[in-house]
């Protein structure tokens, strides 16, 4: 069976993909992917020549990167001065963490680079981690949420039955969730801010996950602000995404996360 994702028009300002196809052998089947799903070139910031200071502070910082084991999935990393100063940040996915983790950063620095070539600034999103990379100066300390790069996607299937019920029980899980990744002094440090899990909804099984990037100051008021937007683009849906530089969420009803 095959579903295809589509990029929702009330969020994204940013032109890319239409259509998203993940394949799925059987509901019960794990959808484990690391598909392409969105990018966005930084144009205002400006491009990059060939040996100059800002490409050998982006090497640098890139060789920084890949020498790190990434045990909680995150790094956020920054080199040089201003105009030449680099800023990496990479949030994993809470199931893709350590080996994978570095494994996406390749992929991702890799996608970035073809599709953004030689700018300055660029994101690019998959489904196991994000990267941004930025010449702009970011203040210490933790990010406040700006909202200005957030996208959706969803299940072009609908529900069939009791939409009304299917979408309340959804947003109730995604904000359980919400409670369980922003709980002070979890027991695994190395989920921070991350949460996932599966609730039984009659004859089907929901499956959903929340996460904030580790460097952002308010977790909870941006997966808050996503949820309160799913009945703007995903309304009944199958399966629906919202996903950002600061936090992301996802729900379906199949698997598609590693226990």
């Amino acid at each position: 069976m095959y579903f295809s994702y589509s990029l929702s028009k009330r969020l994204v300002s940013i032109p890319i993909l239409a259509i998203q196809l993940l394949l799925i052998s059987s509901v019960s089947c794990l959808n484990l992917t690391n598909d392409y799903l969105n990018h966005k070139c930084l144009v205002s910031e400006g491009k990059y020549r060939t040996g100059d200071e800002y490409e050998e502070n982006l090497n640098f910082l890139i060789r920084q990167v890949l020498t790190y084991s990434y045990p909680s999935g995150f790094i956020h990393i920054s080199h040089g001065d201003v105009p030449n100063l680099i800023t990496i940040v990479l949030q994993c996915r809470g199931d893709s963490y350590d080996s994978k983790c570095l494994s996406c950063f390749n992929t991702a620095l890799s996608g970035l680079r073809k599709r953004c070539q030689r700018n300055k600034g660029g994101i690019v999103w998959y489904d196991q981690c994000f990267l941004y990379i930025t010449s702009a100066k970011l203040p210490p300390g933790p990010r406040k949420n700006d909202y200005k790069n957030i996208f959706s996607m969803h299940n072009p299937k609908n529900v069939i039955e009791g939409t009304e019920s299917f979408n309340k029980k959804t947003r109730d899980f995604l904000y359980e969730l919400m409670v369980e990744a922003t709980r002070p002094n979890r027991p695994n440090k190395n989920m921070f801010f991350y949460a996932a899990g599966e609730k039984r909804l009659g004859e089907k099984k929901l499956y959903a996950m929340v996460q904030c990037a580790q460097d952002i100051l308010h977790c909870k008021g941006c997966l808050e602000w996503s949820i309160k937007e799913l009945p703007k683009c995903c309304d009944a849906k199958q399966g629906a995404r919202v996903l950002g530089t600061e936090c992301s969420l996802r729900y379906e009803l199949y698997p598609f996360l590693r226990s």
